[in-house]
């Protein structure tokens, strides 16, 4: 059995059979990330002590008779999102070198939850990118053809979902960067509704519309992580203080009866033609399994990218203004504070000094 080619799932189900051993499945991966990461470049820290230091403690949970929802299995999280004791740079060389004291809300869920952390991926410098080119460290390359990118801004989860190199990965979304690169690596990914799993933690880009996401093999491994990581969390005012469905349950394959809304204004001129056909090719299949098809109307669709285009750098500008060299993060030295500032930003910061250019997911 090759252990890497197996889904969350599948993984998770042999795990407490006791048929693999967390400590197998997070070699399989290591070994994995060894002999292609050289050339994908999804992982910006691996974290290969750590994360058999997990999987041995899931083993012995396991032996036990502990069943938490992910435990000992293999995950990676964006170099976004912070982790204690393990750097985070939101792929940037402003943060180069800062290691957060605390865990981000969705990590602590992880770990809750019994995971594996492999390590942290790559991104677009704070996830301002639709590519995982505009990382100050390298490029990630789409898995499946290295000539092609695997999207952004969370390329490298999304990547190293697609490549066996994790069972799942989080991600971020602030206005595609999940759901683009896992269309563009062929895996599932999931924007959840906002409030629904908590930012504490996360480098903010733009709060009005930041979420964490999550990437799998199949749409199954996918949500199982999406279970593990939700909830309600104090210490973010836009989290959702509501109960968490069994969302695992709810995949029973039968969609009979499910109502889907089909915006009228989706199907606008300049279209790429392969692109509506494989949509329309999609909603013929989701009505020959039983799904009732509505024609509905999103009127102010028109509105919504250049009200994207007005709110992102607005907000990023705001939530950016803190990385200036004093707090965190290498410095610069200047004559005075402010000459500190625009120097630590003119060289550290890609964009400042003009390296790449912003290009948000649309």
């Amino acid at each position: 059995m090759d252990i890497s080619k197996l889904s969350l799932v599948e993984l998770r189900a042999a795990l407490r059979r006791g048929d693999i051993s967390s400590v197998a499945a997070t070699e399989a991966m290591l070994d994995r990330i060894v002999d292609v990461d050289n050339d994908l470049q999804s992982y910006l820290t691996i974290t290969d002590e750590l994360a058999l230091e997990q999987a041995q403690a899931a083993d012995a949970r396991l032996a036990n008779g502990e069943r938490t929802p992910l435990l000992g299995v293999p995950v990676a999280v964006k170099d976004i999102i912070c982790t204690e004791g393990v750097p985070t740079t939101a792929g940037s060389k402003i943060l180069e070198g800062f290691v957060p004291p605390y865990d981000a809300f969705v990590v602590q869920q992880l770990k809750a939850a019994g995971a594996v952390i492999l390590g942290k991926t790559n991104t677009d410098e704070f996830a301002m990118g639709s590519s995982t080119e505009n990382s100050a460290y390298f490029t990630t390359r789409n898995p499946w053809d290295h000539e092609r990118v695997p999207g952004g801004s969370s390329g490298g989860s999304a990547a190293a979902v697609a490549a066996g190199l994790a069972y799942a990965a989080l991600g971020t979304d602030t206005g595609g960067s999940v759901r683009q690169p896992a269309s563009f690596c062929g895996i599932a990914g999931l924007r959840p509704t906002y409030g629904r799993i908590s930012r504490w933690g996360v480098v903010a880009f733009a709060s009005t519309l930041d979420q964490v996401g999550t990437f799998g093999r199949t749409v199954a491994d996918t949500t199982a992580l999406f279970q593990a990581i939700a909830g309600h969390d104090p210490n973010d005012s836009t989290s959702l203080d509501v109960p968490v469905p069994n969302f695992e349950a709810a995949l029973t394959g039968d969609i009979k009866g499910l109502r889907v809304g089909v915006p009228k204004e989706y199907f606008i001129e300049g279209i790429d033609a392969e692109v509506e056909t494989a949509v329309r090719s999609a909603i013929a299949k989701l009505a020959e399994l039983g799904a009732e098809i509505v024609e509905i109307s999103l009127p102010h669709t028109s509105y919504a990218l250049p009200v994207y285009y007005l709110i992102a750098p607005a907000e990023a500008s705001a939530n950016l203004a803190r990385y200036d060299g004093i707090r965190f993060g290498p410095r610069v030295t200047g004559s005075d504070m402010i000459d500190s500032v625009k120097k630590t930003r003119a060289r550290l910061a890609r964009r400042s000094s003009g390296a790449s250019c912003w290009a948000p997911t649309p």
